[in-house]
């Protein structure tokens, strides 16, 4: 799978992993800019010199290889295809003080992937009676944070789909896992980030770049079992 086989791109190469929600933002950030790329899919398990060449540091996905130069970290990449492409259109805000709180919002969605894991990835299953009590807490809060900062908007950045909204709906996509894992309802705690989230998904870029819920639930049934099995 490819995101185009044209030359328009500049020589724009995406390793990546396709279930990865930090891989998700770069492929939804290159559809709505409209950038042509190629895939190159990584295996984790037995990471090639590509990836390891690519990025040394932490030899992980994403990774972007803009006329053969890497750039690694999503939020990294973001901002780079903003900066790289200015004819194209822009992820964040062009006042100062809106593109800083974007940033800060952006990192901020990081914490559904790790406070998520602390909900799925336990040996007990699933169900509001197993779900560690503060994680559950944690994630409801961070959710109803993320839902003040979105307040009437239709995206986090207005009536335009931008960098916050191509950060976080990845995890948007995995509302179902946290919430079979930390019997919680997203709808019902935060209901106009559900509503956000219902939106992302009927956006083209979104619905290609990212696995519907019921089959992120599954992978990650899959994934714990995995992990769980090692130790």
């Amino acid at each position: 799978m490819s995101g185009g086989e044209s030359d328009g791109s500049g020589g724009l190469v995406l390793l990546d992993v396709f279930g990865s929600p930090f891989a998700q933002r770069v492929r939804i950030a290159l559809a709505e800019k409209g950038l042509a790329y190629k895939r190159a899919e990584q295996d984790l398990a037995a990471k090639g010199d590509l990836l390891r060449r690519s990025n040394p540091v932490h030899g992980k996905v994403p990774v972007l290889l803009h006329a053969g130069r890497p750039v690694c970290e999503s939020l990294a990449i973001l901002h780079y295809l903003d900066e790289a492409f200015p004819a194209t259109t822009p992820l964040l805000p062009a006042d100062p003080y809106a593109r800083a709180r974007a940033r800060f919002w952006a990192e901020y969605a990081d914490r559904l992937h790790f406070c998520g894991k602390r909900l799925w990835l336990r040996r007990d299953g699933g169900g509001e009676e197993a779900a560690e009590p503060e994680a559950r807490e944690e994630m409801v809060a961070v959710l109803r944070a993320l839902e003040a900062e979105l307040g009437r908007k239709e995206f986090f950045g207005g009536e335009a789909f931008g960098y916050v909204d191509a950060a976080a709906a990845p995890f948007a996509a995995w509302f179902l896992t946290y919430e079979r894992h930390g019997g919680l309802s997203v709808a019902e705690e935060c209901p106009g980030l559900a509503a956000w989230a219902a939106r992302c998904s009927r956006r083209e870029s979104v619905a290609a770049n990212v696995y519907p819920p019921e089959k992120v639930y599954e992978l990650v049934q899959e994934y714990k079992q995995w992990v769980l099995g090692r130790k």
